[in-house]
């Protein structure tokens, strides 16, 4: 994977989703150990590049590139001369001609982080580009579910939620399904997008369907900022048809893990109780986040720890 920008799961083989699983394994340990700084990535320069808001995506490439030792600097669209009008392709091309070795990009565009591979030369990682995309956090999901159940292949997945507007659940589907697991979206019609109709994927109105027998449920955020279209009633019949609360927890597996990509909206997608119940990985997968950055920035930089 060195030199190779990430930029869609549709781009990953199995082979290198698992390759990027067991180098973050190896970044966890560090993480929990004492001394957090490694030397992979001594002499890189690495820029964050956010024009969208975010606190565990951007903090956590942040940190990630940091204990591998590499300089990282942070810019976000409100502190960019894009607000002085320049374009997408001269910010970038500005950065590239400071030395960097990396761009890590956020961008409210869908296809952003494929043009900037065509515009500049360093690695680009996509850190969600509209609602096309979110690699790594398809793979930390990934990567959690691996921690508690041991595998990956053959669970059911659960995907609850936006997935119309829904970066992550598009990263999801194609992840998931290269590692061979069987995952069920639910949702309201009107955020039901139907191209994810193929093999290994179905796709539900009723979502106590879609969490029977499951081994893991993934809830994602509702985006009430696009909700003015009147996609759904109200908030409170969201809650009541389609949120996760621990009733309708009863009807997965014993021991179904809870995911949500953050941040929640506690209440109507997702109940504090079920945020906060044994049953519930939220908070790993902010730690994981940290432990899979690392690896991709390990594996696209450097080739890899040796």
């Amino acid at each position: 994977m060195l030199g190779k920008s990430v930029t869609a799961m549709e781009n990953f083989t199995a082979e290198e989703i698992r390759a990027v699983l067991s180098a973050a394994r190896k970044m966890k340990q560090i993480i929990r150990g004492g001394d957090k700084k490694l030397p992979n990535l001594r002499g890189k320069a690495i820029v964050n590049l956010f024009f969208e808001p975010s606190t565990r995506t951007r903090t956590s490439f942040e940190l990630a590139g940091k204990y591998l030792g590499a300089d990282v600097v942070s810019i976000t669209g409100g502190t960019s001369s894009i607000v002085k009008g320049e374009s997408l392709r001269d910010t970038l091309r500005t950065i590239e001609a400071m030395g960097v070795d990396a761009i890590v990009m956020r961008h409210k565009a869908e296809g952003a982080a494929d043009y900037a591979t065509q515009v500049v030369k360093p690695v680009i990682i996509n850190a969600g580009d509209g609602a096309h995309a979110h690699p790594s956090q398809a793979i930390l999901d990934l990567f959690t579910i691996e921690q508690h159940k041991g595998r990956l292949a053959e669970l059911k997945v659960a995907i609850i939620g936006d997935v119309l507007h829904s970066r992550v659940a598009r990263s999801d589907v194609y992840a998931m399904t290269k590692m061979g697991m069987e995952v069920h979206l639910a949702g309201p019609r009107t955020l039901l997008p139907r191209f994810f109709e193929f093999e290994g994927v179905t796709v539900h109105e009723d979502v106590d369907e879609a969490i029977r027998h499951a081994d893991v449920i993934n809830v994602l955020r509702i985006q009430l900022e696009r909700q003015q279209a009147g996609l759904f009633p109200s908030t409170r019949e969201y809650a009541r048809v389609f949120g996760i609360n621990e009733e309708r927890l009863r009807l997965a597996n014993d021991d179904v893990l809870i995911l949500h990509p953050g941040p929640q909206n506690k209440g109507l997608e997702i109940s504090s109780e079920v945020t906060y119940c044994a049953r519930s990985a939220i908070q790993e997968q902010v730690q994981n986040g940290v432990a899979v950055r690392m690896a991709l920035l390990d594996l696209t930089l450097n080739g890899g720890t040796k």
